[in-house]
């Protein structure tokens, strides 16, 4: 059995920086000490920080269907080469994710193709509950509710369907929370008032703090209804982070929250220069609500950083605002993006980790993942805090080709990434393996 040292590294873990060594054997953490002697091979990690692979549990890789614009391979590349070890992807590919058997087809694609570990949302139609309740909770990561317009025949909006899948469901039910009457109604009164002309700055009124508020409120009424494990991604509004409390650690909680890097980073002053870019739903607003998303995301209201990354050609990004399709690429740059805070003081090291891996891990179940700790699967990131570069074309691997954050210098940057004990990435040699990942196991 291969072995692998990590020496002199700057762990942070669970809460705690130390500096130490650690262990792998096989596929697993076999210890973390202060000093650890090894016949194994040896990387100095003297001056890198040593962390456990992101999870990251909302991305959209696009496979099967619409693989023009993304596909599992290349977009799991790119997860790795930013620290994303594991992933959970969505439904609303073409055909839906709606019947076992389409489930299975994604999990076979992923067995062949995928750089990391992955899972994949089960997809709630107004329709398909006979199949919902056929998955098996242990191998997945749980059941996709659009309650707002998605992709083909996704949206959930008749309230006995809903009652049906809150009631009887006995996993995670993850929830896109935008109601749709809401989202119609400023649509139209946009239309009547600027016909075609609509600019893409209006998008977080049209998809407005309402329209979120209605839904998620919604959400949680049903799941304490009926005590259902609810989790409600990309929370977008101030308003909503008061839905959610903090008295309980996150292990206990039947309701849990996302925040996305993007409504952490962005805010509606910055349609004017990126204009579709930046373009998603639910949408990016004023500034006000990306302060309050940060207070609850540090009182710990908020329990995940995810990405919702959502990858759209440029040519499709470039067509007029009502043309335009919703979504950013993010999962190449998460954990930059939220390094580029840390650097600010906005959060600590600590608590990124424990917001894109502990809390993933916690929320979800994860079978032995998302920290590390010996005995668990040797999911890593080696990162180097002094590596100064700029987000340019010739560095973006996401099958779209373009960044909203094109020409940004960062400091910081992963220098390799390691699945199941494998080094997958390797940002020097700009070397990459495939096939390393497994089917991630809840519990």
């Amino acid at each position: 059995m291969s072995k692998i040292v990590i020496k002199n590294a700057r762990i942070v873990n669970e809460g705690k920086i130390i500096e130490g060594d650690m262990l792998v054997s096989g596929d697993r953490i076999e210890r973390i000490d202060s000093s650890i002697d090894s016949d194994g091979k040896e990387i100095n990690a003297e001056g890198l920080i040593l962390m456990p692979g992101i999870v990251d549990d909302q991305v959209h890789f696009r496979e099967p269907g619409l693989t023009y614009k993304a596909d599992i391979a290349s977009e799991s590349r790119a997860a790795v080469s930013g620290g994303t070890t594991s992933f959970m992807e969505m439904p609303n590919t073409k055909p839906s994710c709606l019947t076992q058997e389409l489930l299975q087809d994604k999990y076979d694609i992923a067995q062949k193709s995928a750089y990391c570990n992955y899972s994949f949302f089960m997809g709630a139609s107004n329709d398909n509950i006979e199949e919902v309740l056929k998955t098996n909770r242990h191998d997945v990561c749980g059941l996709k509710v659009f309650m707002g317009s998605s992709t083909g025949n996704m949206l959930v909006d008749e309230p006995k369907t809903l009652e049906n899948i809150f009631s009887q469901v006995d996993m995670l039910i993850a929830t896109h929370c935008e109601d749709e009457a809401t989202i119609r109604s400023n649509m139209a009164w946009y239309k009547d008032r600027f016909g075609q002309e609509i600019d893409a700055k209006e998008h977080g009124f049209i998809r407005s703090e309402e329209g979120c508020l209605l839904s998620s409120s919604m959400a949680i009424d049903m799941a304490e209804k009926y005590d259902t494990r609810l989790h409600i991604l990309h929370i977008s509004t101030a308003i909503e982070t008061e839905l959610f409390g903090n008295s309980k650690p996150l292990s206990e909680k039947r309701i849990t929250s996302e925040v996305c890097v993007h409504h952490l980073h962005f805010e509606a002053s910055q349609y004017e220069q990126l204009g579709n870019k930046i373009k998603c739903n639910p949408a990016i607003k004023e500034g006000y609500n990306k302060k309050e998303l940060w207070r609850a995301l540090l009182d710990d209201r908020l329990d995940i950083i995810a990405t919702d990354h959502a990858p759209h050609t440029q040519e499709e990004k470039s067509k007029h605002y009502l043309e335009a399709p919703s979504g950013l690429p993010l999962v190449q740059h998460s954990l930059d993006i939220m390094m580029h805070h840390y650097q600010k003081g906005d959060i600590s090291l600590e608590r990124i980790i424990e917001k894109m891996c502990h809390a993933p891990s916690v929320c979800f179940n994860l079978r032995e993942r998302g920290f590390l700790r010996e005995g668990y699967f040797a999911d890593f990131v080696i990162y180097d805090p002094q590596h100064e570069w700029t987000v340019s074309k010739d560095n973006i691997l996401y099958k779209c080709a373009w960044s909203p954050l094109e020409g940004r210098k960062l400091k910081g940057r992963v220098k390799s990434t390691y699945v199941n004990g494998k080094e997958v990435y390797n940002c020097s040699a700009q070397t990459f393996v495939q096939g390393q990942g497994t089917r991630l196991k809840f519990h």
